[in-house]
């Protein structure tokens, strides 16, 4: 791993907090619930390679990194066969609703779809897993990187709560488009993996694009161009002085690379093989 080096201590005995002053996702101070239990399972505690303590607990240092800008942001997968056309129609589709409901309101666009977008990586390593397990064989990697996948799209959510906070109408959208999108795309999945991957694909592409008009509007002065929030600083290894126009460029290369894996993931089934076949491209953000 690159970067700084991070230090890692474990407590002993019972867990139960102390009740010190810990960060909360927002960045305030909050004082820490003491937490009694039987079960000595004891907590990690980490450290920067300058000592201070490590304020987030929904991911690890190790687990930051430096997004990689160079990524080919206009990449296009041309639609070849029938499904290739279905997928690409598809996602044309659904994108009408979005931009009518949305508009240009880029930031709560970002935070809503990221709901969204981390599904098809938890589904597709839930069921390569089960798979895995079915079959007793290794899956190449890929069940991890599909998690993988899973969790930066879930911490693109974390970033982008905030900057804008979703009103309770938008949290209801969320409870009923999950809910059809995840078993539609657990289906899919099951039906035809090749289709279900270049679905994403696709959905990558449309997320490059609506990035894309993100920062136009940042460069046009037509949204304010705020301090980068403390987690986004921290999980990607920004400057202290990064705004959210820095944070957008590093999500839309990871989108990008997102967009790599599955039409990847997806030729390897239109070749008549399996993702076991083919090294995976851990850590491949």
């Amino acid at each position: 791993m690159t970067g700084a080096v991070w230090a890692r201590t474990l407590t002993s005995g019972a867990v139960k907090g102390e009740g010190k002053s810990v960060t909360d996702s927002a960045g305030g101070r909050t004082e820490e619930k003491e937490i009694m239990s039987n079960w000595k399972v004891a907590p990690a505690k980490v450290a920067k390679e300058d000592g201070a303590d490590w304020n987030w607990r929904c991911f690890r240092p190790w687990e930051a990194y430096k997004a990689d800008l160079s990524v080919d942001l206009k990449k296009h997968h041309v639609p070849a066969t029938l499904s290739d056309k279905i997928a690409y129609w598809m996602v044309k589709i659904l994108r009408l609703p979005t931009d009518v409901f949305f508009q240009r309101r880029y930031g709560c666009r970002a935070m809503m779809l990221e709901t969204v977008a981390a599904v098809p990586g938890m589904v597709g390593g839930m069921l390569l897993h089960c798979k895995s397990l079915r079959r007793f064989e290794h899956s190449g990697g890929w069940i991890k990187t599909l998690l993988e996948e899973a969790e930066n799209e879930r911490m693109h959510l974390m970033t982008f709560m905030e900057v804008a906070q979703p009103k309770w109408y938008e949290r209801a959208l969320v409870f009923a488009v999950q809910g059809i999108f995840f078993n539609a795309y657990f289906m899919g999945y099951l039906i035809s993996p090749k289709m279900a991957h270049r679905v994403v694909g696709y959905l990558e592409e449309e997320a490059i694009h609506s990035y894309t008009e993100f920062l136009k509007e940042l460069d046009k002065g037509n949204i304010k161009n705020v301090p980068a929030p403390a987690i986004a600083i921290d999980y990607w290894r920004l400057l202290p002085d990064s705004t959210i126009r820095d944070v957008v460029m590093v999500v839309r290369a990871d989108e990008a690379h997102h967009r790599d894996i599955n039409h990847f993931a997806s030729d390897i089934h239109y070749q008549g093989h399996e993702l076991k076949e083919s090294p995976a491209p851990l850590g491949y953000h």
